[in-house]
């Protein structure tokens, strides 16, 4: 699978993916819709894992360049767009994400988890949206992970987003996590269904296994 910037899309493939977002939030209900539209996406921590090294522009994060192995781990594709309060998009916005492995193991070396590490997934990148402000990346679900004695982190996806005049840092969730009930963290968002994403059947252009996650990030200004 070939590794792309979204402003490498060419109007094929922007149409197809306009199309693909059309399909998810029809799979959404109208309460959900009504929601989510137009309210800014809450913070979330930033989380002592944002990762070390200079992030690639890679938005297949299933693939390390240079290695013919792939990552462990069901595979996610997840797109979505970034608006400003007034619905409009956010073009050439900067998205920074990384993210435990399927082990629930950051590429860190300050993650004390002793889960494996895999070699064929970095678990970081950093995108940049299209004129239309949206963005896409495959990565494969994260798993959860230990946190502390007695608690467990859901499994999530970190996101930091730079528009023309916001910076947001928050985390996507996944519906259905049985940690999503307890994690401090998530609970702390308030509107906590703004960062729950589920996971939907894949569109015909998708890999038949994989799984979709749509989630629209809303700044405040843009």
């Amino acid at each position: 699978m070939a590794t792309y910037s979204i402003g490498d899309l060419d109007r094929r493939e922007i149409l197809r993916m306009s199309a693909i977002l059309g399909f998810a939030s029809a799979a959404s209900t109208p309460l959900a819709i009504a929601q989510t539209a137009m309210r800014p996406t809450p913070e979330q921590v930033l989380g002592p894992y944002y990762p070390l090294r200079t992030l690639d522009q890679n938005a297949d994060l299933t693939r390390v360049p240079g290695r013919p192995g792939r990552a462990e781990g069901h595979v996610l594709n997840v797109m979505g767009r970034v608006l400003n309060r007034k619905g409009e998009p956010v073009r050439n916005a900067k998205i920074e994400i990384w993210q435990a492995n399927a082990h629930g193991r950051y590429t860190h070396p300050s993650d004390p988890n002793p889960a494996p590490l895999d070699p064929n997934f970095e678990g970081s990148a950093i995108l940049t949206t299209d004129s239309g402000g949206r963005y896409r990346f495959t990565t494969i679900k994260p798993a959860a992970y230990p946190a502390g004695p007695n608690g467990m982190r859901p499994a999530h996806i970190h996101f930091q987003v730079s528009g023309q005049q916001d910076r947001l840092v928050t985390q996507m969730y996944f519906e259905g996590d049985p940690h999503n009930s307890t994690d401090r963290i998530l609970q702390s968002a308030g509107r906590t269904e703004l960062l729950i994403a589920k996971l939907l059947p894949p569109t015909p252009e998708m890999e038949p296994e994989s799984k979709l996650a749509v989630f629209d990030i809303v700044l405040h200004a843009g």
